[in-house]
């Protein structure tokens, strides 16, 4: 039976993953946080541009609670994917600001409303859903792109949040050991 403490575990949950996702901008240059860290352009700040606006969508207008800020309509195509990066002119407190007001949005729209609340999120398949669905999809995504954020950081300067209390030697010795196991494995190396 879902109930309100599943409710209230996965708001927790989303609570604090939400903080993880800001605390991998702390300490980075501008450039750093922008710049694109792979093949397809994936950058920390875009991440938490591109999650503010899939807070404000899910937690709004799915549920007749409309963001009070602009946000592109979610069947604009052209502006699809301009959420991923942040322009020379987009701040970093002005996004993080953003995803800021998002949660508050959010978090009174998830205290608002009963867990089986009727939402409707016209971009999905089966686009009739309830609260709890939609918490379990944006614990989902922002866990998704927390887990980006990691390893994005991790290669900007090594930072990371789980083993902090590991010296570089562990590290190097932990890194040797897995390219052990991986040629041991397939000693081709291919």
């Amino acid at each position: 039976m879902i109930d309100d403490f599943a409710k209230d575990y996965l708001h927790g949950d989303l609570r604090e993953v939400r903080e993880a996702v800001l605390r991998k901008l702390d300490g980075l240059s501008e450039y750093d946080i922008r710049r694109p860290l792979t093949r397809t352009g994936t950058n920390l700040l875009g991440l938490v541009k591109h999650l503010a606006l899939s807070e404000a969508r899910y937690f709004g207008e799915v549920f007749g609670r409309p963001f009070p800020e602009p946000v592109p309509r979610w069947d604009d195509l052209d502006r699809r994917g301009t959420d991923m990066w942040a322009t020379e002119h987009e701040t970093r407190e002005e996004i993080t600001d953003r995803y800021r007001r998002a949660w508050a949005h959010s978090d009174a729209t998830i205290t608002a409303l009963a867990v089986d609340a009727p939402g409707h999120v016209p971009w999905w398949p089966r686009p009739d859903v309830v609260l709890f669905t939609v918490l379990v999809h944006v614990l989902t995504e922002t866990s998704r792109h927390a887990g980006h954020a990691d390893v994005l950081r991790e290669q900007l300067d090594g930072a990371v949040e789980t083993g902090s209390d590991r010296d570089a030697a562990f590290w190097a010795d932990r890194c040797a050991e897995i390219e052990r196991a991986a040629r041991a494995a397939d000693p081709t190396g291919v």
